[in-house]
Protein backbone atom coordinates (compact mmCIF):
# COMPACT_ATOMS: atom_id res chain seq x y z
CA UNK A 1 0.00 0.00 0.00
CA UNK A 2 1.46 3.34 -0.98
CA UNK A 3 1.40 6.49 1.13
CA UNK A 4 -0.64 9.42 -0.15
CA UNK A 5 1.16 12.68 -0.70
CA UNK A 6 -0.12 15.76 1.17
CA UNK A 7 1.01 18.02 -1.67
CA UNK A 8 -1.36 16.17 -3.97
CA UNK A 9 -4.22 16.86 -1.57
CA UNK A 10 -3.33 20.56 -1.41
CA UNK A 11 -3.08 20.75 -5.20
CA UNK A 12 -6.50 19.10 -5.64
CA UNK A 13 -8.09 21.44 -3.08
CA UNK A 14 -6.62 24.50 -4.82
CA UNK A 15 -7.80 23.19 -8.18
CA UNK A 16 -11.27 22.72 -6.68
CA UNK A 17 -11.27 26.31 -5.42
CA UNK A 18 -10.21 27.67 -8.83
CA UNK A 19 -12.70 25.55 -10.77
CA UNK A 20 -15.45 26.40 -8.29
CA UNK A 21 -14.72 30.10 -8.69
CA UNK A 22 -14.81 29.68 -12.46
CA UNK A 23 -18.18 27.90 -12.31
CA UNK A 24 -19.49 30.62 -9.99
CA UNK A 25 -18.44 33.32 -12.45
CA UNK A 26 -20.26 31.50 -15.27
CA UNK A 27 -23.55 31.81 -13.34
CA UNK A 28 -23.40 35.28 -11.71
CA UNK A 29 -27.07 35.44 -10.66
CA UNK A 30 -27.32 31.84 -9.43
CA UNK A 31 -27.15 30.41 -5.92
CA UNK A 32 -23.71 28.91 -6.64
CA UNK A 33 -22.20 32.40 -6.80
CA UNK A 34 -23.58 33.37 -3.38
CA UNK A 35 -20.78 34.02 -0.92
CA UNK A 36 -18.76 36.40 1.18
CA UNK A 37 -15.78 38.60 0.32
CA UNK A 38 -13.32 39.68 2.96
CA UNK A 39 -9.83 41.15 3.15
CA UNK A 40 -8.28 44.54 2.50
CA UNK A 41 -10.79 46.49 0.43
CA UNK A 42 -8.39 49.36 -0.19
CA UNK A 43 -4.72 48.54 -0.72
CA UNK A 44 -2.02 49.60 1.73
CA UNK A 45 0.70 51.59 -0.03
CA UNK A 46 4.26 51.84 1.29
CA UNK A 47 6.05 54.68 -0.50
CA UNK A 48 9.80 54.83 0.18
CA UNK A 49 10.65 57.50 -2.37
CA UNK A 50 12.40 55.39 -4.97
CA UNK A 51 10.30 52.29 -4.30
CA UNK A 52 6.55 52.00 -3.89
CA UNK A 53 5.00 48.74 -2.64
CA UNK A 54 1.28 48.02 -2.67
CA UNK A 55 -0.24 45.35 -0.42
CA UNK A 56 -3.75 44.00 -1.02
CA UNK A 57 -5.49 40.70 -0.34
CA UNK A 58 -9.13 39.86 -0.98
CA UNK A 59 -10.66 36.42 -0.61
CA UNK A 60 -14.07 35.51 -2.03
CA UNK A 61 -15.65 32.32 -0.75
CA UNK A 62 -18.67 31.11 -2.71
CA UNK A 63 -20.88 28.04 -2.63
CA UNK A 64 -19.25 26.84 -5.86
CA UNK A 65 -15.75 27.05 -4.36
CA UNK A 66 -16.87 25.09 -1.27
CA UNK A 67 -18.31 22.41 -3.55
CA UNK A 68 -14.98 22.42 -5.42
CA UNK A 69 -13.08 21.89 -2.14
CA UNK A 70 -15.25 18.89 -1.28
CA UNK A 71 -14.83 17.50 -4.81
CA UNK A 72 -11.04 17.80 -4.48
CA UNK A 73 -11.08 15.94 -1.17
CA UNK A 74 -13.30 13.18 -2.59
CA UNK A 75 -11.01 12.79 -5.62
CA UNK A 76 -7.98 12.63 -3.31
CA UNK A 77 -9.56 9.85 -1.25
CA UNK A 78 -10.15 7.72 -4.36
CA UNK A 79 -6.68 8.05 -5.90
Amino acid sequence: MRKKNNWTCLLLILAGIVLGGFVGSLFPNSWVNFGQTFGLTSPVILDLGILSITFALTIKITIASIIGIFAGIVIFRFI
